[in-house]
């Protein structure tokens, strides 16, 4: 039986605003389901659960009372564990942050209360979100909701993980080499990475640079552009945020014809390590979908010197934040961490210029090639989810691995082009577990990807086995 925390947000927001459903009662729904799927997967971490239902109680009066009412009100939010929630217990997943309580919500958090959504609590990261996994020496591991003793993929795994298993209907991310892409193709849910600057960040350390952003993930593309709306802003404190006043229109999404789109699909991007069985998943699904479209050509995007450049500037991120610490402190941090930093002090000022140059070229020649299609298609994932106490993989496909964070090609390539991107799922890979797409579309063009991605989804769905996979709670209860 389909209980409450299992519909979706956007169904959800309306059944609220007609008076059909309570936010109390959702809320009671979204914190039984927790209490009965948490153990098995440890997505949630920190809780505030009593002010969680003081909130939908308040919520609940607004209804009756005929208040205006906020677009996500009522409805229960994970908070990713690497953004400040007041008086919210918040680590970073760092034993330097295990007993850290903001005085104050960090703007986009404080975005999504003021649009009328409940924070139950925080979702489980790796530690400062470095790694592509959900794993962290303060809660432990976040197991895939499709087999816990394997990773969920990160750095927003726990909010991933939630949302698979309806613990809550909408949940916040962020995305590097591609932290909200990565956990939705591993659960089996959507997460967009916006073009950068339309959710603008105040504790962005390097403000210039654009390969870290905030974003939204949700069940449904619909519901993930319900979340969007809420986050994006105009805020002249993160350099990236545009000027012209706050964007807007990301919902309710228009509708869209995928007949005569022009698609660009690429197995590896021409340069990523991808895994024999991601490759044959991924050509039987364009061999079902491509039909949809108005042409569909076989190509690889200009993205020759994506590896070195990503070295650098994740290094370059990783030294703003951590390369000042002290003895004291670098010694509680983790091995993903240091090896950054590590990385990164070791680079000379020439190394950082030539990667700052090939990344605007990089940048241009993706523009160029975009002129020509309306969607680049390729795999989320190079690999199938992979045993959680491992913290990376040192070979893909039997050849070795560069770096740690190597087999994350697919989505750090795309990240580089400062391009949106938003995983979808499509079905099952063949080990059983939830398989994704990556849909690339044009520059600041985030509204128009997202309702491509919205008619992909409804095709996908019609297609037998290539929806949206759900788990077996009962077996994760078990």
């Amino acid at each position: 039986m389909t209980e409450l925390c299992d519909l979706d947000a956007v169904a959800l927001r309306r059944l609220i605003g007609r008076r059909a459903v309570s936010p109390v009662e959702l809320l009671d729904s979204c914190l039984a389901r927790i209490e009965r799927v948490n153990p098995a997967l440890n997505a949630i971490t920190a809780t505030c659960f009593e002010r969680a239902r003081r909130e939908a109680e308040a919520a609940e009066h607004a209804v009756k009372a005929g208040e205006a009412l906020g677009p996500l009100h009522g409805l229960p939010v994970g908070i990713k564990d690497l953004q400040e929630t007041e008086g919210l217990r918040t680590t970073f997943g760092s034993k330097l942050f295990a007993d850290h309580v903001p005085v104050r919500d960090e703007r986009t958090v404080a975005a999504v209360r003021a649009a009328g959504a409940v924070v139950v609590g925080k979702t489980n990261v790796p530690e400062f979100g470095a790694g592509g996994n959900s794993t962290n020496p303060v809660y432990g591991a976040t197991g895939n909701p499709f087999d816990p003793e394997r990773t969920c993929g990160g750095s927003s795994g726990g909010s991933a993980a939630a949302l698979a298993t309806g613990m809550t209907p909408i949940a916040t991310g962020s995305d590097t080499g591609g932290s909200l892409r990565l956990p939705a193709g591993f659960c089996g849910i959507v997460g967009h990475r916006p073009t950068p600057g339309l959710v603008p960040s105040e504790r962005r350390q390097a403000g210039w640079a654009p390969i870290s952003v905030l974003g939204p993930m949700g069940r449904t593309v619909a519901d993930t552009a319900l979340l969007f709306q809420a986050m994006v802003a105009s805020d002249p404190r993160d350099p990236l945020s545009p000027p012209d006043g706050t964007p807007g229109g990301f919902f309710p999404l228009p509708e869209a014809d995928l007949s005569d789109l022009r698609v660009a699909v690429s197995t590896d991007l021409g340069f990523a390590p991808v895994d024999s069985r991601i490759r044959e998943t991924f050509g039987k699904a364009v061999a079902r979908f491509r039909g949809a479209f108005g042409s569909v050509e076989e190509v690889d995007p200009p993205l020759d010197d994506a590896d070195a450049i990503f070295d650098v500037l994740r290094a370059l991120q990783f030294v703003a934040a951590h390369g000042k610490r002290t003895p004291e402190q670098k010694a509680l941090l983790g091995p993903n961490i240091v090896a950054n930093v590590e990385q990164g002090l070791a680079m000379s000022l020439s190394d950082v210029a030539e990667a700052q140059a090939a990344h605007t070229a990089l940048y241009r020649r993706f523009l160029r090639f975009m002129d020509d299609y309306d969607l680049l298609i390729c795999p989320t994932v190079a690999v199938p989810p992979f045993p959680h106490r491992q913290l990376t993989l040192s070979e893909i496909d039997g050849k070795p691995a560069r770096t740690y964070f190597h087999w994350l090609a697919l989505t750090y390539g795309l990240t580089l082009t400062a391009h949106p991107v938003i995983s979808l799922p499509c079905g099952l890979d063949p080990t059983g577990t939830p398989f994704g797409i990556q849909l690339c579309g044009k520059r600041g063009g985030d509204r128009r990807l997202l309702a491509l991605a919205a008619a992909l989804e409804a095709h996908l769905a019609a297609l037998p086995g290539l929806g949206r996979p759900l788990p077996d709670l009962e077996k994760l209860t078990r």
